[in-house]
């Protein structure tokens, strides 16, 4: 039960960060080709340093991504054990391509930042730092999937040993990867509303980061909408069945809906009510911590009713706890979000500077 909350809790922020880096560098990178394809436009230099608002924090935002993927993937490693290690062997050549390509990603996202603070056209960086962190979420996506599918490992395994062949085709797994990138624009669109709460921006872009951002995650939440129905209905009705009849499910499923729709209405408000106040954005910011907490949860159901009709019950298993070392890391997990927290007050009480295009 430990492991299982504490696997859940850290996907659920890691997913946060994965939807800010897809959402945020693919918004961060139209802006930047709009802005300077219209540079004689009245909104140009709003587009170009809202693209330089978003592309300069992606830096660190790719920082979280790692960190905070590090957690889950380990707690998934105990959970699943036998079934991670063996679909992540059989597909070993892309599993460990993903180092090198976060590599790649990472240093065009800080040659895209850098040029986008100083108005360049280097909106073409931008998309292929995206390519690249698309690309990576397809192997997760493969990996996560291929897990899920016991049956076609020992074909796959009789085929090459060598780790370098794709899984058979999958039904579900195209659904996956769309709704995560779907998902990044409406999460970048509730960012773009924190940051326009924020006095390091003037006004008008402040009022265009409210104004789009709120555009974006009323849209974008619709798309997300009928992708989840693609990728429920991608499903074995066995397991459809399944996720209906288990409560845990049922009412994380309910409270997503629930909060989606809060989210809609909040960027409704977002998209007219100018200016938008820092407690805005945290009631923004706090609104999507509960989503995507009530979708992780969803996901977690339907991978374990998965495997539980594959013969594979994450419940049954002996489990010797050792409580001196859950109490030093349950201490220590408590002292590094303190830390966390105090690194982000005195940062956030720092003298702001103007933010804009140079």
């Amino acid at each position: 039960m430990l492991f299982k909350g504490l696997h859940i809790l850290t996907l659920a922020l890691h997913f946060i960060t994965v939807e800010l880096l897809l959402g945020g560098l693919l918004v961060a990178t139209w802006l930047n080709l709009y802005g300077v394809m219209r540079r004689q436009d009245a909104a140009a230099e709003l587009r170009l340093t809202a693209a330089a608002a978003l592309a300069k924090r992606l830096t660190v935002v790719m920082t979280y991504v790692i960190n905070l993927g590090v957690p889950p993937l380990l707690f998934a490693q105990v959970l699943y054990g036998r079934a991670l290690y063996t679909s992540s062997v059989l597909i070993g050549v892309y599993w460990i391509a993903v180092i090198f390509l976060l590599m790649a990603c990472y240093w065009l996202i800080y040659q895209f930042a850098a040029g986008a603070e100083k108005g360049k056209a280097v909106w073409w960086q931008g998309l292929l730092a995206w390519l690249l962190a698309g690309a990576i979420a397809k192997i997760y996506v493969t990996n996560m999937t291929l897990m899920l599918r016991p049956e076609v490992w020992g074909q796959m395994y009789a085929t090459t040993a060598h780790g370098s062949q794709l899984p058979p085709h999958d039904p579900t797994a195209f659904p996956r990867w769309l709704f995560m990138v779907s998902g990044g624009f409406w999460v970048s669109g509730i960012w773009m509303i924190w940051l326009a709460g924020r006095r390091v921006f003037e006004d008008p872009v402040r009022r265009y980061l409210a104004a789009n951002g709120g555009r974006l995650a009323v849209v974008m939440l619709i798309v997300q909408a009928f992708v989840a129905a693609r990728v429920l209905q991608a499903q074995p009705q066995g397991i459809r069945d399944a996720l209906a009849a288990d409560p845990l499910a049922r009412y994380a499923g309910l409270a997503w809906i629930g909060v989606a729709v809060l989210i809609g209405l909040f960027g409704l408000w977002a998209a007219v009510k100018q200016p938008i106040n820092r407690a805005a954005g945290w009631i923004g910011a706090t609104l999507l911590l509960v989503g995507i907490l009530g979708m992780t949860v969803y996901r977690d159901a339907l991978r374990d009713l998965t495997l539980l009709s594959k013969g594979y019950d994450v419940w049954q298993r002996v489990v010797v706890t050792n409580w001196g070392v859950v109490i030093l890391f349950l201490a220590l997990f408590v002292a590094g979000l303190g830390v966390a927290g105090w690194l982000i007050s005195v940062m956030m009480k720092a003298k702001t500077i103007p933010e804009k295009v140079m």
